[in-house]
Order: C-alpha cells, then sequence, then structure tokens
C-alpha cells in the first residue's frame, strides 16, 4: 500500500506496520484524542439543548404513588 500523510502533522506515514495508524506516531495519536476530549472538534451550527424535565405522565405517575402511600 502507497504511503499516506499523518491527519494532524502532516508528515508522510505508512498504513501497514503502524500501530498508530492513521497517524504517523503515538504523539498525534494521543494529541487527536486530547482534541475529542477536550471537544474541539465541533460542526459548526446553532447550540442543541435538551429538555431534561420529566413527561407530564411520569410526574403524575409520582405523585400517585405519594398520594397512596400518605
Amino acid at each position: 500500500m502507497p504511503g499516506m500523510t499523518c491527519p494532524l502533522c502532516h508528515q508522510p506515514s505508512t498504513w501497514e506496520g503502524n500501530l498508530w495508524r492513521p497517524f504517523c506516531s503515538e504523539r498525534c495519536q494521543v494529541t487527536d484524542l486530547g482534541a475529542w476530549a477536550a471537544e474541539r472538534y465541533r460542526i459548526p451550527g446553532p447550540t442543541l439543548t435538551m429538555d431534561t424535565s420529566l413527561p407530564d405522565s411520569l410526574e403524575r405517575d409520582g405523585d400517585t404513588e405519594e398520594q397512596q402511600n400518605s
């Protein structure tokens, strides 16, 4: 297989026999992983928010159980 370019440092690299592929070295692989962990890779667009409240049906079920236990 022909050589390739490391996606991080753009140095020439090989696919076969390379433990860190597609990166050229462990340093580039760990640096890329750190960027993912720090959330530096983002897709442009509006910020998404999640509604973490319970649906009304679940909230009512909890109220009913408390009333029955009283």
